[in-house]
């Protein structure tokens, strides 16, 4: 989706209150560093004189920030809502082009099946055949008509009796009856008067005994009710948006909320994704249209889309969580040092706002001293020292705002995909249990059982006839690895692929008595048994759920004579899923996992099949069937977010049936990795009040050295520079050198300084350089040198009340951290930073060298 290029900022922002609230604070900070800049240039032109380039840079770095600042913002919260409701969108067309791939099956095997077809031929009377329709009808629910139709289009058997049909003269009949297929059609038909539009699924049935075409079979999918259910699990069911889905003109067949928008109406599309807005019935939407895609060389219905549309009022409401408030700060300042990787926009507004800071934090150490100078200075002194501590807020505010947002639709990307997964799991696991039941009820299986319990051996021609059944089923239906019938003994008389990978026959093996027993025990035909998840079950070839449905005795259904078995090819169809819903994702991984962590099938390396994760909140793997959850946090040494969903089950499968298992979906979507030193991250930005009015008090330049706040007497302190620029260079046997940064004034270089590692003097742990590393040169004496710090913070004026020795150490000797200066009425500590013991620290080696400035080149 186009992120940048296609916004048009003044478009989206009447409808962000957020973004609109930092357009004005950054626009009226805009303006004050131009009063302030015309005013010095004014009043005070010759005492201001060497801040005015100062106040420049500042001005100029701001009116770019300002504009690209707010750019990010609109454009982070637009992709958020864009990215929302193109997930719904695929939530949407996914389900129901794997859901009709089902029926396409269905339909053609349902053909076939001999007691029907004999029936439509008119070899046997209709006894028996609508409790066989209605058994189909019990196991797949997803029909709402079954229907039997000879060749003169007359109805000959149907289950719907609130819609009786006596027969049809649809065209669809005939085009059934002249193709080798199945055909698919969704609009009104005589089939079924009562509908405005039905989703039919038709196939020709032909002679037992000629092979010529006898008649049609009619499945009538519940094309309203499927979509009810898809709606209610999208997030167009929190009410802001509509959820619909598109024929191929463009018009709606199905909506979230018809009241809203209408069955029939047509509507504008946006398959580009791009983020323009739409105008539908007087109302302003952002769209987002996505098409159907090919599941396992099915196209879906021809056109079909799925769409979501919000209204551009509703789209940027306020955020039901900030979760960055949530967020601890180790986590939330080690991500943040990735925003290169995940939102380049982000990073570039960090950049900005460092430099900026950097030269307002130059400005007010450039000005700390003249505070006694004349009245008219002071009043610019003092308006820069409050612009620059309120530009300091905006920006950090501001930047968390646009963090936030980022980090927001990656939580929600996160739900949305694995609610996804789990709901096509739920319908892909409901097919397998509809599939066993139904299969249990096959003629010829029953008859093999019937005469093996009868006679206590197997009949060969039946045990030939029952393994050509089992082979044609598993023909059509690949998502099994075979298919077994096994008697009251566990015995496993024939299997489709009867061979396995070991060189054994699955014919060697026995059912095991646990499930033989559970399968016995099954009251009648709605009932099945899962196995639970195992490597270690009868023609299974790797972990796997097996489904099992009793075989009831011809002439007496209250009998068991055995039961089928179908080992549903697990973890292959399990990855299929979850790489599928993956494309276009690619620092995302996917699981399916059970309630214990055991991981059942994974696209991620780290956790392969059969390996327990070992998440990072225990909170995932207890969230409640049908919900949905997200963390911020670390992974396997990587900054993530862990989204986890629980199945819900669907239709009466996992809800109503009495089977209970749940599966939860995990997506880890990896941002960078956890730095091991974290020496060099700021953790917080500490607000401090500085006190008094600046007579008689100190000026200190504070900065952090990782996340401990240090301060300078603004006396020693020359200026800030960019760590990025430091030269490596060998400093002989000087301790804790980097190597030098070259000192600028009017575009020339002006002298060298040595750079120096203040962290690693304070706590002997290197201090990892960032984008916000800074180097701070102080003078002390005749001598200049540099320290690197982990950023700046600001320059505060404070009475010398609030500034106490710091406690003597142990030892003796110079004290690096001379002083502490009791901030915020005492409640944050900000420890002093000697310059003279700090020189004497760093030259205090044996074979000691004085510290003298480089020699300019």
């Amino acid at each position: 989706m186009a992120r940048d290029n296609d916004i048009h900022i003044d478009t989206f922002i009447p409808y962000m209150r957020d973004v609109a609230r930092c357009e004005r604070s950054l626009h009226e900070l805009n303006l004050l560093w131009r009063l302030i800049e015309s005013s010095a240039k004014m009043n005070c032109a010759e005492e201001a004189h060497s801040m005015l380039p100062m106040m420049a840079a500042t001005r100029e770095g701001f009116q770019r920030l300002e504009l690209d600042l707010v750019h990010s913002m609109v454009s982070e919260s637009v992709h958020e809502v864009m990215s929302e409701i193109a997930t719904c969108a695929h939530h949407v067309i996914d389900i129901v082009v794997r859901n009709l791939y089902e029926r396409t099956a269905d339909v053609g095997f349902l053909a076939t099946d001999r007691t029907l077809c004999n029936y439509v031929a008119g070899i046997s009377d209709g006894r028996g055949i609508m409790e066989r329709l209605g058994e189909y009808r019990s196991k797949y629910t997803v029909y709402d008509e079954i229907m039997l139709i000879n060749t003169e289009g007359t109805v000959l058997a149907q289950i719907d009796e609130s819609s009786p049909v006596e027969g049809s003269l649809d065209p669809l009949l005939a085009q059934t009856l002249a193709s080798d297929s199945y055909l698919e059609t969704f609009r009104a038909c005589d089939l079924r008067p009562h509908k405005q539009q039905a989703l039919l699924y038709t196939q020709r049935m032909l002679h037992p005994s000629t092979g010529e075409p006898c008649g049609v079979l009619c499945l009538s999918f519940d094309f309203e009710g499927e979509m009810a259910g898809i709606f209610a699990g999208s997030s167009a069911a929190q009410g802001r948006s509509v959820a619909l889905l598109l024929n191929a003109q463009n018009r709606v067949i199905a909506s979230s909320d018809s009241d809203w928008i209408a069955l029939g109406v047509k509507l504008p599309t946006n398959q580009d994704g791009a983020p323009h807005l739409y105008t539908h019935s007087g109302r302003t939407y952002l769209v987002q249209t996505v098409s159907a895609t090919d599941y396992q060389g099915y196209p879906g219905p021809e056109g079909w889309k799925g769409q979501v549309m919000i209204p551009i009022e509703q789209a940027f409401g306020t955020k039901i969580m900030r979760c960055i408030d949530s967020l601890p700060q180790d986590v939330a300042q080690g991500l943040l040092g990735h925003a290169k990787s995940f939102c380049p926009p982000l990073y570039d507004i960090i950049k900005a706002a460092d430099a900026i800071r950097r030269v307002v934090w130059n400005g007010q150490v450039m000005t700390a001293g003249q505070r006694g100078g004349s009245s008219r200075l002071k009043s610019v002194l003092e308006q820069i020292g409050e612009t620059g501590a309120r530009t300091n807020v905006v920006f950090t505010q501001s930047i968390r705002d646009l963090y936030d947002t980022v980090l927001s639709a990656g939580l929600r990307d996160s739900q949305s995909l694995t609610q996804l997964l789990v709901d096509l799991l739920d319908r892909n696991l409901y097919e397998r249990a509809n599939d066993c039941r139904w299969w249990a009820l096959s003629p010829v299986l029953r008859q093999l059982l019937s005469h093996t319990a009868a006679q206590g051996a197997p009949s060969a021609e039946l045990l030939e006839q029952a393994t050509r059944v089992l082979e044609h089923i598993n023909s059509l239906y690949t998502v099994y690895t075979r298919l077994m019938v096994y008697d009251r003994q566990g015995r496993i008389l024939c299997a489709s692929h009867p061979d396995m990978a070991s060189g054994h026959s699955v014919l060697e093996q026995h059912i095991d008595p646990a499930t033989l027993a559970a399968v016995l025990q099954l009251k009648d035909s709605q009932q099945y048994h899962v196995s639970p998840w195992s490597d270690a079950q009868a023609g299974a070839e790797g972990a796997t759920y097996v489904y099992h449905a009793a075989i009831r005795q011809e002439g007496d259904s209250s009998v068991t004579v055995g039961g089928i078995a179908i080992v549903f090819n697990a973890i292959p169809e399990m990855q299929a899923m979850l790489s599928n819903a993956l494309a276009g994702k690619p620092k995302n991984q996917a699981l399916y996992v059970n309630r214990q962590g055991l991981v059942l099938a994974s696209t991620d390396p780290a956790s392969p099949p059969g390996s327990t994760v070992q998440l990072p909140s225990p909170r995932l793997l207890q969230v409640q069937a049908g919900q949905s959850e997200a963390v911020i946090a670390v992974h396997q040494q990587q900054y993530s977010i862990v989204g986890a969903s629980v199945s819900r089950g669907y239709r009466e499968f996992k809800t109503t049936d009495g089977y209970g298992d749940d599966v939860l979906a995990l997506s880890i979507e990896t941002f960078g990795q956890v730095e091991t030193d974290s020496h060099g991250l700021v953790q917080a930005a500490h607000a401090v009040d500085g006190t008094g009015s600046g007579i008689g008090g100190v000026e200190m330049a504070t900065f952090y050295v990782g996340a401990q706040l240090f301060a300078l007497r603004a006396e020693s302190v020359l200026e800030a520079l960019p760590a990025a620029a430091i030269s490596p260079v060998s400093a002989g046997r000087l301790p804790y050198c980097l190597g030098t940064l070259a000192r600028h004034a009017q575009g020339q270089v002006t002298g060298y300084v040595w750079v120096f590692d203040l962290g690693e003097l304070l706590t002997g742990q290197r201090t990892r350089l960032t984008e916000q590393s800074q180097v701070v040169v102080l003078e002390h004496g005749a001598r200049k040198l540099g320290v690197l710090v982990s950023a700046l913070h600001g320059v505060h004026h404070f009475e010398h009340a609030s500034i106490i020795p710091a406690p003597s150490m142990t030892g003796g000797g110079d004290m690096l951290v001379s002083e502490l200066i009791k901030a915020n009425r005492g409640a944050l500590l900000v420890q002093c930073i000697n310059p003279h013991s700090l020189l004497n620290t760093l030259q205090r080696k044996p074979g000691e060298v004085a510290i003298a400035a480089p020699a300019v080149e």
